[in-house]
């Protein structure tokens, strides 16, 4: 496989750019190698700048549900550019997104747009201090919100640790109001409650973690975190930037029934544009400023171009039997490398939720992030490279979700399985 333009422009890019990328994991750092530089991509593929074509379950690491290029997002894109690409002042566009939004996610009666997902899952925890007078936030190890100061934080260890900071930056003052516990444990959610129960401004999780590959959760747990915050006070926030609008149409609440106070979202409602979006209860919402006093402020929030790409994918999204067939289609993606693996005798477990899944090189189940950590990275290292020298993009990192889109059809898929055969079949020689 040639890759020379790839490598020259990585090359150049890493004397420009720290670590040659403006995002860390498209380095491949933690499977080895030198990223691609992609050119263009439609339906299920991505092609690079050496004309190497893959196929995606990247798919931009989320937005892209109804595969690349989509031609009702170009038309819509299109029809909206000739307008102008920034206005400034609110532009219709933002109040049907806000329609869009709050008639799909009942727990969502306003919402604010803003242009990434770290912005709103650093907005919605600002919303959370501030109509709660509180400033503890309790987060999941494994779970990802973004890189805001308050997320990068790891576990200890004991049964409740106040995080230490992750990253170098990082105030420890800060970190110390970030409590972190185990995802899916029941135990440490309610002893959590019953040390800090009155401190705690409220509790941020992933509803299916997506950041230590994909994790479900257990029956009954969202609905414990539910309870303890409905009990102590405390906001509950769902991180739905993965997970909204894709594993079901109203998001991991609408699959698990469950209602947050606060949710924040981001991918889809842009369809492959920057956005974010956060919203919840009236009463909360607006105490966002100018409504009230907890301010925040985005210059290109609502950008015209992003609404048009993102309504035009929550139009198709909407279409009958949408994520049924998503379903079937991540079923059978998976049914397959199970099988695969299984045949040539190596470890290998799989976790999934309707277009959304992980890829683990060990034995499951895997309910935490402690689970997630006894896959073999280095052996998906390996098969990673495999599968992308047969034309199969998975995520760059044993620690990352894989993703499904409509565009995905049975060729593809095929081409994915029987490229997975021959790897498997190698990784056990």
């Amino acid at each position: 496989m040639n890759t020379s333009q790839s490598q020259e422009l990585f090359a150049k890019a890493k004397q420009l750019i720290p670590g040659g990328v403006n995002s860390p994991v498209r380095a491949f750092k933690s499977v080895g190698g030198d990223p691609f530089f992609a050119k263009k991509a439609y339906g299920p593929y991505i092609e690079d700048v050496d004309g190497n074509v893959y196929v995606d379950y990247v798919g931009s690491w989320g937005p892209m549900i109804a595969g690349h290029a989509n031609p009702k997002i170009l038309e819509a894109v299109s029809n909206t550019i000739g307008n102008g690409l920034s206005f400034g002042t609110p532009n219709p566009l933002e109040v049907t997104m806000a329609e869009a939004i709050t008639s799909i996610v009942p727990s969502c009666e306003v919402v604010r747009m803003v242009n990434s997902g770290t912005e709103a899952t650093l907005s919605a925890i600002r919303l959370a201090r501030g109509a709660t007078g509180r400033n503890k936030i309790v987060k999941f190890a494994g779970c990802y919100h973004g890189h805001g100061d308050s997320f990068l934080v790891k576990a200890g260890s004991g049964v409740l640790t106040l995080g230490l900071p992750n990253s170098p930056g990082v105030p420890a003052a800060l970190s110390e109001l970030t409590i972190t516990i185990d995802y899916n444990d029941f135990d440490q959610a309610t002893e959590c409650f019953a040390n800090f129960g009155d401190e705690i401004a409220g509790v941020i999780i992933e509803p299916i973690v997506g950041n230590a590959n994909c994790i479900l959760p257990k029956d009954g747990y969202l609905q414990h975190l539910r309870d303890l915050c409905t009990k102590h006070g405390s906001l509950l926030i769902f991180d739905e930037v993965m997970t909204g609008f894709r594993v079901a149409l109203g998001g991991a609440q609408q699959l698990y029934g469950i209602t947050p106070d606060i949710s924040t979202f981001g991918k889809i409602i842009g369809g492959g544009m920057p956005v974010g979006a956060y919203g919840g209860r009236r009463d909360l919402m607006e105490q966002i400023a100018p409504a009230g006093p907890i301010y925040q402020a985005g210059t290109l929030s609502g950008n015209p171009v992003a609404m048009a790409a993102g309504l035009a994918t929550l139009d198709i999204i909407r279409e009958p039997g949408f994520h049924d067939a998503l379903w079937a289609k991540t079923n059978k993606l998976l049914d397959g490398l199970e099988a695969a693996a299984k045949e040539a005798g190596i470890p290998f477990y799989t976790t999934r939720a309707p277009a959304m899944f992980g890829l683990y090189f060990c034995e499951g189940p895997i309910e935490s992030f402690d689970d997630a950590m006894r896959s073999d990275a280095k052996r998906f290292g390996e098969f990673f490279h495999l599968m992308l020298e047969r034309g199969v993009f998975l995520a760059p990192s044993a620690f990352e979700a894989g993703f499904m889109s409509s565009a995905h059809d049975d060729a593809a898929i095929d081409k994915t399985i029987a490229a997975a055969k021959e790897c498997f079949a190698l990784l056990a020689q």
